[in-house]
């Protein structure tokens, strides 16, 4: 078995670098400096989202899936520096060599991971390798968009049509997983403000096990898994949840619906 990383990563405003990069009072607070960025973005585009560049990474969440089982973990610890949690992401890698899974991954996540593993240069050789190490990665790497071994299930659900789109919280609701819990992703600013960093490791946690239960589902859809298959690997995934400790999982499997 190739084993399967799921991963999701939630973001705040990069005040640092907004501070760098603009003309800003020395004595505003980091919430002031946000909310001027939040403000000039909105006049421009309609929207506060804030460009990939200027997002700092503060939770890295991940559910592997190998022949030992299935865990959901948070990389890190809450005190983590960001350097150190994107060092901890691209280590995985280094060492597992996973199939990555995603839920927009290639239109958030990794443009985001990339962006800040330049600002803080960290090494990441496997993930960049397109075939000059290894001739296999020429074929399917984790970076041309086209290619398995990073699967953006969101992406490629739609055809690659930005338009098709599909929300995670609804897609996974719709098959009958529990959906998003805690918070969403509006809200992890305001959470990270407030010194509220273990509830969104715990939501992000919560953003990883959907996915990786709707990829279940996709590998049934394209014939890589029978329906008993199906079934087994939705109980491996209940049975490892109800080992967990965190708050979140006993309301996330209370809220299965298959």
């Amino acid at each position: 078995m190739i084993p399967v990383l799921v991963f999701d990563i939630e973001t705040v405003p990069d005040v640092a670098g907004l501070r760098k990069l603009g003309d800003v009072v020395p004595d505003l607070s980091d919430a002031e400096v946000a909310e001027l960025a939040f403000a000039a973005r909105r006049e421009k585009t309609g929207s506060d989202f804030l460009p990939h560049h200027l997002q700092r990474i503060v939770a890295i969440s991940c559910a592997f899936r190998d022949r030992e089982g299935f865990r959901v973990r948070s990389l890190g610890t809450p005190a983590d520096s960001e350097a150190a949690l994107i060092q901890s992401f691209f280590k995985v890698i280094e060492r597992y060599t996973p199939i990555l899974v995603s839920w927009n991954g290639g239109g958030f996540d990794l443009p985001v991971l990339n962006y800040r593993a330049l600002v803080h240069g960290i090494a990441a050789a496997k993930y960049w390798d397109m075939g000059e190490d290894d001739r296999d990665f020429k074929w399917n790497n984790y970076i041309a968009r086209y290619h398995m071994r990073h699967t953006d299930l969101m992406d490629v659900l739609a055809m690659y049509q930005p338009r098709a789109s599909a929300p995670l919280d609804a897609l996974a609701k719709m098959c009958g997983f529990p959906g998003k819990m805690g918070m969403d992703g509006s809200q992890v600013w305001n959470a990270f403000c407030e010194g509220r960093i273990e509830e969104i490791r715990n939501y992000c946690e919560t953003d990883v096990v959907n996915t990786y239960l709707l990829y279940a589902r996709f590998q049934l859809m394209r014939g890589a898994f029978t329906s008993d298959d199906y079934a087994t690997e939705i109980d491996v995934v209940k049975r490892a949840l109800a080992a967990e400790t965190g708050p979140q999982w006993q309301e996330y499997l209370a809220a299965f619906d298959v």
